[in-house]
């Protein structure tokens, strides 16, 4: 594994380096505070890698280099955490001013010479805006002709013996939320294993991680793997994709075993695991501002069950709620779901849902308490008895709810009907959590 930086061209195997590494980036982010520099921003680090190499490239549309946007008669300016801003929806300023973006990775890489052959895209394609579940088609990008190949259709994630033949060097650009059962990684996986067994090598341009400043949840068990949960991490595992990556490739879990992977990081700069760092595009169609990106860790544990977390509506995951609640008292708030973009086919489309409304909640608070299971526990002991039993819905062939993929095993739903609160519930996660945060030491690039 590579780690390149504007001050270190040395090349480092295994991440043997991680923390001299770190201490450099803790140093810059000292004496330069208040400016992220994104890996695609350092062209200069990376362009010489890609010089006579034919260029895949892995991204979708939050590929927008240095994530700089502009608002209608101002000046370019560059994503920052901001928790005043937090509830306002993703393409739009404070005022309501819709926001222009900046140059893509895709248009960057041709102007500057680049031979880029083929894209890759994830789950919701390479435009962000198909539902999430859904198999996205092949393409051929209509500006540069370049083939658009779908990762997230009939072969589900591995690129065909064809498009690994298109490319000599794999650069990958895209802005992960952090989430174990976000898929983005889990396709990054599969790319990295198809290049580890060619031969071929992996650039990551790495990104901050809006959920990179804490860990939490329970970590994932043999026998829950899933597309929803590949590795034994915590829900919220702190880790930005290249550092993800380099334990990927540092712990044995490519076919092809340790540091099979060519790989090569370029590091952000002023950047730590204390950076509240606001992303500026919606990273898929239903994370729509950066409260839903907080609130996603807690209240995507709904998918699949008797409760709605809000899609198909302008508020999912900032917002839950079922018909079941109609006559419960206190659980007054409705909305009814409907039929969009990136969510054509919502659960209880056209009916009324009661629940509850957490846009008034201050993000503070959303933090402090993490990964959050009393929303789904109070809902369930809400439910009327009659519904319980089909609260989680239904298992798969292996007897594994929905809700048991996602959190990693079987155990936070039995502590749920068991009648387990949510403090007990999160003091179950710590030693699990303590074991990973140790796991993961090595192949941390930033500062803690």
């Amino acid at each position: 594994m590579s780690v390149i930086s504007g001050t270190d061209r040395a090349v480092r195997r295994g991440c043997r380096a991680a923390a001299l590494c770190a201490l450099f980036f803790a140093v810059c982010a000292l004496a330069f505070p208040s400016s992220v520099v994104l890996g695609d921003e350092q062209f200069e680090l990376y362009l010489p890698l890609l010089y006579g190499k034919r260029t895949a490239l892995f991204s979708n549309h939050t590929g927008i280099c240095g994530d700089r946007y502009t608002v209608p008669g101002g000046t370019a300016v560059a994503a920052v955490a901001s928790e005043v801003t937090a509830g306002v929806p993703f393409g739009t300023a404070a005022d309501g001013r819709a926001v222009e973006y900046g140059e893509h990775i895709l248009d960057a890489l041709i102007a500057r010479g680049a031979q880029v052959t083929v894209v890759f895209s994830p789950e919701h394609g390479f435009r962000g805006t198909q539902d999430a579940g859904l198999s996205v088609h092949d393409e051929v990008d209509a500006r540069t002709g370049i083939p658009l190949v779908s990762l997230y259709g009939s072969a589900m994630h591995v690129p065909d013996a064809a498009a690994m033949d298109m490319f000599d060097t794999l650069v990958v650009d895209i802005q992960d939320v952090g989430l174990r059962y976000y898929t983005y990684y889990i396709t990054l996986y599969h790319l990295m294993d198809a290049c580890a067994a060619a031969g071929k090598n992996v650039i990551i341009l790495d990104r901050p991680n809006p959920n990179g400043f804490y860990v939490d949840g329970p970590v994932l068990r043999d026998g829950y793997e899933s597309g929803v949960g590949m590795f034994p991490m915590p829900t919220v595992y702190g880790m930005t994709l290249g550092e993800l990556a380099c334990m990927i490739n540092g712990e044995g879990w490519l076919t092809a075993g340790r540091n099979a992977c060519e790989l090569t990081v370029i590091p952000c700069k002023n950047y730590t695991h204390r950076t509240r760092y606001a992303v500026i595009r919606a990273p898929s169609p239903n994370l729509k501002s950066m409260r839903a990106v907080y609130l996603y860790a807690s209240v995507c544990f709904f998918e699949n069950t008797a409760v709605s977390p809000g899609r198909g509506t302008m508020y999912p995951f900032e917002l839950y709620g079922s018909p079941v609640f109609k006559d419960v008292p206190g659980w007054d708030f409705s909305f009814v779901p409907r039929s969009i973009q990136g969510a054509l086919n919502p659960p209880f489309k056209g009916q009324t849902c009661w629940g509850r409304d957490l846009r008034g909640v201050p993000v503070e608070v959303i933090l402090e308490r993490g990964v959050d299971p009393s929303y789904v526990v109070d809902a369930y002991h809400a439910c009327p008895e009659m519904q319980k039993s089909s609260f989680f819905g239904r298992p798969d062939r292996k007897g594994r709810y929905w809700i048991d993929l996602l959190s990693g095993s079987d155990e936070l739903r039995t502590q749920i009907t068991a009648g387990a609160d949510a403090r007990t519930i999160k003091e179950s996660w710590q030693a699990d959590l303590a074991q990973f945060r140790a796991r993961r030491r090595p192949y941390l690039l930033y500062e803690e």
